[in-house]
């Protein structure tokens, strides 16, 4: 069943609900419910029958209680440590955009957006950490104007992680970007992958005494050292001197002439990782670079495909990597091509480019753009070619704030260009960048992560749906506020559990859940007894404004360390060998296979469905959508030969039972080749 169907049913099932004005509840023979209790008999509530002159018939008990005023409050007794689900039965009949409504458990705060309901209807407050023994739980008036007949309290039920897709979005994936995508999700629900930005652009320079002496045409520091000149980066200044760009030390670090101080520089875009080391004694698995200084208007070369190449393919690590790409903050006075000083773009929403003009052809804005795909795609290549897959998070954390208006998708909340106008646009924008990399410039090496938030139910609208997304993703930076870890000061160590389920939920299960940005690393305790498995974690970096690796504010030390050491986290060293060459199968513990491959010119390889040179479990997910005639597959004419394993000539359930056989270890390779 298709997304949008789904989303029909369950939209439909709400109405039959409210329409027969009934609120459901956990059955108490299940063992789930802890608690229900009336509306009216919360601390500081007092009896309503009607909103005014507003009758809600139907309701429980003697009536209702409206949340106006003072807070109303209840404590809940649970059998142990863990997260617990809070429904209410209710009405909201202020706001036909919705209301905000605050619940506060043992002080700390949860938020979620009530919709305008005019008869009584149940509202999901998610998933909150309780404790054992006696918890205080409080509506607060912070928006309020919320009529409550019942609160229930029950055990959280988990939906089933393991149905998350292992198949990648793009039905050309490489094999190296598809054996990335399984063995991400043979860890998800058992393990989280340590992640670590790193910094971009000119970050962390460090001056050295290294000069270009022109008497002796040699590159040379204070202690006499000679550096290698690279003779192809030659130039004159204004005074018409000569000097080079770069030189290389016998270490193999480049550095770079400084016009303003005559000296050579480098960048110490290896700080952030050593940090981590420096406190835990280990690498994180994952490192989170950036392809905005390939801006049009200002574009250099920072070097990030070479540092995610040696990440890759020396170190054996996993890449990720968003896209902070600017427009020019006065586009009515850019002349496009025209080289404009930093200081002048922006990648936030004060802009007047006008982000749905990328989309219609003959504007300065779809020119613009279409350069910023074309410099992108430049140093994608570079990586495919070298056989680097990536995880690629483009236009992230879209939705931004919750909008301020009554249309909850239209953007005013975002703090980006490329989500400035709404949803609807935001999407569109997505499949353009997402067509273009594809189809025009022949990019397969790409996981495809959207970052969403959780504000209300509307949230689930930036989504640009299944068949463009891979992972889903939060950027979670909430050190100072909002805590739900039970602690007063220090690093917020929350797990964010019911933003993760809420995500699990927007997306029925099918993409597994990351924190692609966040702060402070949630304590190992507090994921492992949430039950918040998310896929990955990836500090931002540290900087002068703010020290999100070291800062005693950000990170509590211990507890990093504490997780890092775990044998919850993988980190760097944990990754396996043939992580790139190697498909694991989707939901198994172990990340052994069957794999079989060949050549491009070799005879037929029987069972590659999808043509990646390998037979694995994706031929048999390919196969399937064959055989149950999914016309929107991908599959090719040679994957249609390589499918048809009983011979016949005919691609169809057959095949794919056949296929399963020899992937389960039932049957051999010799099996699929024709009868001789």
């Amino acid at each position: 069943m298709n997304r949008t169907m789904k989303r029909f049913l369950a939209g439909l099932s709400a109405m039959t609900v409210s329409c027969s004005m009934l609120c459901t509840m956990p059955s108490a023979a299940e063992g789930k419910l802890l608690l229900r209790i009336e509306g009216e008999d919360m601390k500081g509530a007092t009896l309503w029958t009607s909103i005014y002159q507003t009758e809600l018939p139907g309701f429980s008990g003697e009536g209702f209680a409206y949340l106006t005023n003072d807070a109303l409050s209840f404590s809940v007794d649970v059998p142990a440590d863990g997260m617990y689900s809070i429904t209410v039965c209710g009405a909201q009949i202020l706001d036909a955009g919705g209301r905000y409504q605050t619940v506060a458990v043992n002080g700390s705060e949860y938020h979620t957006t009530v919709p305008y309901a005019d008869q009584w209807t149940d509202f999901d407050f998610g998933m909150v950490r309780l404790n054992k023994g006696e918890n205080d739980i409080s509506f607060l008036n912070k928006y309020g104007y919320m009529a409550i007949d019942t609160v229930t309290v029950s055990e959280a039920e988990f939906p089933d992680l393991s149905i998350a897709t292992a198949e990648t979005c793009d039905p050309k994936a490489t094999a190296e970007t598809k054996a990335l995508m399984a063995y991400l999700k043979s860890v998800y629900g058992k393990n989280i992958l340590s992640g670590q930005q790193q910094i971009y652009g000119g970050g962390n320079q460090v001056q050295t005494t290294i000069r270009y002496d022109a008497s002796a045409d040699a590159c040379v520091d204070s202690d006499g050292i000679k550096y290698t000149i690279d003779r192809d980066s030659k130039d004159t200044d204004e005074q018409g001197n000569v000097f080079y760009w770069h030189c290389t030390g016998a270490d193999g670090q480049v550095y770079t002439y400084s016009t303003q101080n005559r000296n050579y520089t480098y960048n110490n875009y290896n700080n952030d990782v050593n940090l981590i080391y420096e406190m835990t004694g280990k690498y994180p698995a994952i490192q989170g670079f950036d392809f905005g200084s390939y801006c049009p208007c200002y574009a250099w070369d920072d070097g990030v495909v070479g540092r995610m190449i040696e990440w890759t393919n020396e170190k054996g690590g996993i890449c990720t990597a968003s896209w902070h790409v600017n427009v020019p903050t006065v586009l009515s006075t850019y002349t496009l091509g025209e080289p404009l000083d930093f200081s002048k773009t922006t990648y936030s929403e004060k802009t007047d480019f006008v982000t749905a003009n990328c989309l219609v052809k003959g504007t300065t804005e779809y020119e613009y753009f279409k350069l910023c795909m074309k410099n992108l795609a430049a140093e994608l290549l570079k990586l495919q070619d070298a056989n680097v897959p990536v995880i690629f998070r483009p236009f992230h954390e879209a939705e931004g704030n919750p909008s301020n208006t009554s249309d909850p998708i239209d953007g005013s909340g975002a703090w980006f260009w490329w989500s400035k106008e709404g949803a609807v646009v935001y999407k569109q924008l997505w499949a353009l960048l997402q067509d273009t990399l594809e189809n025009e410039y022949g990019l397969h090496n790409l996981i495809w992560e959207q970052n969403l938030y959780a504000w209300s139910d509307a949230s689930a609208e930036w989504y640009s749906g299944d068949d463009r997304v891979d992972i889903v993703a939060y950027d979670k930076y909430n050190t100072q506020y909002n805590r739900h870890d039970g602690k007063t000061s220090g690093p917020n160590l929350d797990a964010e559990t019911g933003i993760f389920y809420k995500l699990v939920d927007f997306v029925d299960g099918d993409k597994m859940v990351a924190m692609a940005e966040n702060d402070s690393v949630p304590s190992m305790d507090n994921m492992t007894v949430e039950h918040a498995y998310w896929l990955y974690f990836c500090p931002w970096y540290d900087s002068q404004d703010a020290r999100f690796v070291t800062g005693e504010n950000y990170q509590d030390k211990a507890e990093l360390k504490k997780l890092y050491v775990s044998d919850f986290c993988i980190t760097l060293d944990e990754l396996p060998d043939d992580l790139f060459s190697k498909t694991v199968t989707p939901g198994s513990d172990s990340t052994e296979t069957t794999t079989m491959t060949t050549t491009p010119g070799d005879e037929t390889l029987w069972g590659d469905a999808d043509c990646s040179n390998a037979v694995d479990v994706l031929d048999a997910v390919l196969l399937a959508r064959v055989a149950a005639e999914d016309t929107k597959c991908g599959i090719t004419d040679l994957g249609k030969t390589n499918s048809d394993v009983t011979h016949d000539g005919a691609v169809k359930n057959d095949d794919l039972t056949k296929l399963l056989k020899y992937l389960a270890g039932l049957i051999s390779k010799a099996d699929l080749e024709p009868s001789k």
